[in-house]
């Protein structure tokens, strides 16, 4: 199996680089916010640190593409770094302190690009998780001082805690009833919402979390982080891995079930 322990280092580094700037400019007065074509807004900051992670990639990787939300695509080859460099952009413009940086290394294989490495950094929480294939997951302030991540061994739904964003978009989809009689089937229901809640499933702090559309940028770092805490990480179709433009992530144990709900009468 490949080392990738100089591609998740550099992903350490870059997440640095990009917390100081967001973090100086998170609760800025004079924060600058558009709205996109697609009405979602874009801050100075999101622009900032996907350029400064870019050319970073651009001197540490030229010869690997990048993919990032707010630039697009540049170059091509196996190997593409996947980056939203804000993931909870309405958050951090009210000032809520959940968002993240995320950053993902992915290497074409079969299937399409797959993720090999992924680090999610949220600095206003003060909380880091990371992960490369075949090495597990982790958290904690770097490298050299962590902690393994462990999906947890909840195996019923009715003692299940599920995270989700928001009920508009199930609604959009058709898939709102499914939604509901899964909130009513579990023990708890939480709408914390953007990278969080994967993060808990790959800490074992909640068992299952969906969202009903999301880009690969959304998902590329979240779905090697809890596959290699030992959960799984899907399409609302069931395909494995971040393609299939929403998400279902679990602790393996409960995925079925959850699938079951979200697609029952779709």
């Amino acid at each position: 199996m490949p080392d990738y322990h100089d591609d998740l280092r550099l992903a350490h580094v870059l997440a640095d680089a990009a917390d100081a700037q967001t973090m100086d400019r998170f609760k800025a007065l004079d924060l600058k916010v558009e709205t996109k074509p697609d009405m979602t807004p874009v801050s100075e900051a999101d622009k900032a640190a996907e350029e400064l992670i870019r050319s970073q990639l651009q001197r540490a990787r030229p010869r690997d593409a990048i993919l990032g939300e707010e630039y697009g695509i540049e170059g091509t080859g196996p190997r593409r770094w996947v980056v939203d460099p804000i993931d909870g952009t309405k958050n951090y413009v009210r000032g809520v302190p959940v968002w993240a940086t995320l950053i993902s290394l992915m290497e074409a294989g079969e299937g399409g690009y797959q993720p090999v490495v992924g680090v999610v950094s949220a600095p206003a929480l003060g909380r880091r998780w990371w992960a490369a294939k075949g090495g597990g997951a982790y958290t904690g302030r770097s490298l050299t001082s962590a902690s393994r991540l462990q999906v947890s061994k909840v195996s019923r739904l009715a003692d299940a805690s599920f995270a989700y964003s928001s009920l508009s978009g199930w609604e959009e989809q058709g898939r709102l009833d499914g939604f509901l009689d899964l909130t009513r089937s579990v023990w708890r229901t939480r709408g914390y919402g953007d990278f969080w809640p994967y993060m808990m499933v790959a800490e074992g702090s909640v068992d299952i979390c969906a969202e009903p559309e999301l880009s690969l940028w959304d998902m590329a770092a979240n779905a090697i982080v809890v596959t290699e805490a030992g959960g799984s990480f899907t399409g609302l179709d069931g395909r494995p891995g971040p393609h299939s433009g929403n998400a279902a992530a679990s602790n393996g144990l409960l995925h079925d079930e959850l699938l079951g709900y979200l697609n029952q009468r779709y």
